[in-house]
């Protein structure tokens, strides 16, 4: 998946050229994965280009530095404004946007406090995570080997780069054995979300997921489809998740800023329903996209024009 540059990168409140945001190769970030970050979307809308719950994006990224003793430099309000600048001075109608707070250069010990904290936001163009087709016809899954962090190692709640590491052995583990991706089960062996992903099953019209004590991270796209759902008075139920209820699930799919919602076809080679979206499924999906791209009234307040 190749990057697509934009022109500028707006980097500690000045812009500079995409080519020039670099950083030391001793910053204590590379090294300690002492980042903060989020991926929020702009959608090209019928009234202009408009940010998804960008406020609630950039409310995540300063819980996840004070859950690390960490103050954020900026306001909510001040990131959200740099990233609406950031994508009017690109000039993208739509667009990924990736803020990220790390600590640079300064010192390298496991102590970040004497290291600066350097934000960054970036903006460029990205289709569909798990690929246009999946959207409709779903992805092959699998239950990972690996497991999601465990309650009082690391928080899952804080959105951080040194989760990842975790994340990418449930991706490649996944991706080695010809799948689109992984699922990872919490300590106790109950669902907990996929690499990048919320989860959620469908049996006899309910809908469940599991809930933020199961090792996940509290996704925007996760509560917009819950509120969705509850819109259109389909039951969701927030709960612990058995692995097995996976195959008996007449439809699964995931969530998530960059899969947005994303059908599951099957699970470890277990067909998954009829094997393509289901009709529930493809309801929610159907809502939720016509609500970013402004072709329905923006009930909830989600959109913030550029």
């Amino acid at each position: 998946m190749g990057m697509v540059k934009a022109d500028k990168i707006w980097f500690n409140g000045e812009f500079v050229n995409w080519e020039d945001a670099k950083i030391h190769v001793l910053s204590h970030a590379i090294h300690y994965g002492s980042s903060f970050f989020e991926g929020a979307r702009c959608y090209k809308t019928v009234k202009g280009p408009a940010c998804f719950r960008l406020k609630d994006h950039m409310r995540r990224l300063v819980d996840s530095m004070k859950i690390y003793r960490t103050e954020s430099p900026y306001t909510i309000d001040e990131l959200v404004e740099a990233t609406l600048e950031t994508i009017r001075v690109n000039k993208l109608d739509s667009c990924y946007i990736r803020p990220i707070v790390f600590r640079g250069y300064g010192e390298l010990g496991v102590n970040p406090a004497h290291c600066p904290l350097d934000t960054v936001i970036a903006v460029w163009g990205w289709g569909a995570y798990l690929g246009a087709e999946a959207l409709e016809k779903g992805v092959d899954v699998c239950v990972s080997s690996w497991n999601r962090l465990a309650p009082n190692t690391m928080p899952n709640i804080a959105k951080v780069g040194a989760n990842y590491m975790n994340s990418q052995l449930i991706k490649i583990d996944a991706l080695a054995g010809g799948f689109h991706e992984g699922i990872g089960l919490d300590t106790s062996g109950m669902i907990s979300e996929g690499s990048g992903e919320n989860i959620f099953l469908i049996r006899d019209g309910a809908i469940y997921t599991p809930s933020p004590a199961a090792s996940i991270l509290r996704g925007v796209t996760r509560d917009s489809i819950i509120t969705l759902a509850k819109d259109m008075n389909i039951p969701v139920i927030e709960q612990p998740v058995p692995r097995e209820m996976l195959y008996i699930a007449d439809e699964v799919f995931f969530t998530g800023t960059a899969a947005e919602v994303t059908p599951i076809s099957s699970v470890d080679r277990v067909k998954i329903g009829d094997g393509v979206r289901g009709p529930i499924t493809e309801k929610l999906q159907t809502e939720f996209f016509k609500i970013v791209s402004g072709k329905i009234n923006d009930r909830h307040g989600w959109l913030h024009f550029v």
